[in-house]
């Protein structure tokens, strides 16, 4: 079978990898995001699918900023696919696209549909404290990722996992079903596809970068589950008590891990935010309702630490000090 493959992300390296792994296709092209600027010089940067593709030598790489137009399509037209393998690729392929390889256009998307449908599906089940996730490998229609499920897989979300972590697990997972179901496409041999039921459906949006400030006054599962969910991107922060903040430094403060603790009687009237105590393991603060210990920061312009070392440098007074929301 002649497979199209567009995607974006590093997920989508790792599925494409997959795809290569099956004896019974054959990628005869790859499409991705064109580069964009990125690091502190700003240089235009590959995104890590064209990377993979191009250090592997994975057939032609086009990088249209429109799909649809008509040269990217008189381009897929020359490859003759007969199917078109979509992952994380970050652009909505149209009805003329959707209908031009035989097989359709086949979608790897990282939760379980019709739970979770768009751009952050991985982060949302850990936000909303989701004991499984898993993969659905889908036939794409018109809408998002509402499209009839061919196949799908299930994986555990453990109560220390990150985002990341999460992340890793399915793509490796959705790139074996995803070759697995275009290896039984090609030879006719999927079970019957299964319709998504529409009142079942539920949406996780695009994230900014300004949705990982934490808030306070948040419960603490709350905002224990996001710094997991967000963690690497966008990440949960806080700043540092004015008093701490050098000349041209905002006091940013990312917050990679945190455990829930134990909570005073006498720390119930603090306000939010508030640094309650000094353990061994890092700084203990309010939240909404009862308190968390921050075990693991990265403060702005250092690297990752533990809450100890951050507390060694930085020497915080509980009950007086505060870490911010702004």
């Amino acid at each position: 079978m002649r497979i199209v493959f567009m995607g974006s992300s590093a997920a989508s390296a790792t599925c494409l990898y997959a795809i290569t792994r099956e004896k019974d296709l054959e990628v005869v092209g790859v499409v991705t995001q064109p580069d964009r600027p990125a690091g502190r010089g700003k240089t235009l940067q590959p995104c890590p699918c064209k990377k993979f593709a191009i250090e592997h030598d994975l057939g032609p790489v086009i990088t249209p900023e429109n799909v649809n137009d008509p040269d990217a399509m008189a381009q897929l037209r020359s490859w003759n696919p007969d199917a078109i393998a979509v992952v994380a690729y970050g652009q909505f392929l149209k009805e003329p696209l959707l209908k031009l390889p035989p097989f359709g256009c086949v979608n790897c998307h990282f939760s379980l549909l019709p739970k979770y449908r768009g751009a952050s599906p991985v982060v949302a089940a850990i936000a909303n404290g989701d004991r499984r996730s898993g993969v659905s490998i889908i036939r794409m229609g018109l809408g998002m990722d509402d499209g009839p499920i061919l196949h799908q897989s299930y994986e555990p979300v453990y109560s220390d996992t990150t985002g990341g972590e999460l992340m890793d697990t399915l793509a490796v997972a959705g790139g074996v079903r995803l070759a697995q179901t275009l290896a039984k496409m090609a030879k006719n041999e999927l079970p019957p596809e299964i319709a998504q039921d529409e009142r079942d459906a539920t949406f996780a949006r695009k994230l900014k970068k300004t949705d990982g400030l934490v808030r306070w006054d948040d419960p603490v599962l709350v905002i224990e589950r996001r710094i997991r969910a967000y963690c690497p991107w966008p990440g949960v922060y806080t700043f540092l008590p004015e008093r701490f903040r050098k000349k041209g430094n905002s006091g940013r403060v990312v917050v990679l891990r945190a455990e829930f603790t134990r909570m005073e009687e006498a720390w119930r009237a603090a306000r939010p935010g508030t640094v309650l105590a000094l353990d061994k393991k890092g700084p203990v603060v309010k939240c909404g309702d009862t308190a968390i210990l921050l075990t693991e920061l990265k403060p702005e312009g250092g690297g990752v630490m533990n809450g100890a070392a951050f507390l060694n440098g930085r020497k915080l007074v509980p009950g007086e000090d505060s870490f911010l929301e702004a």
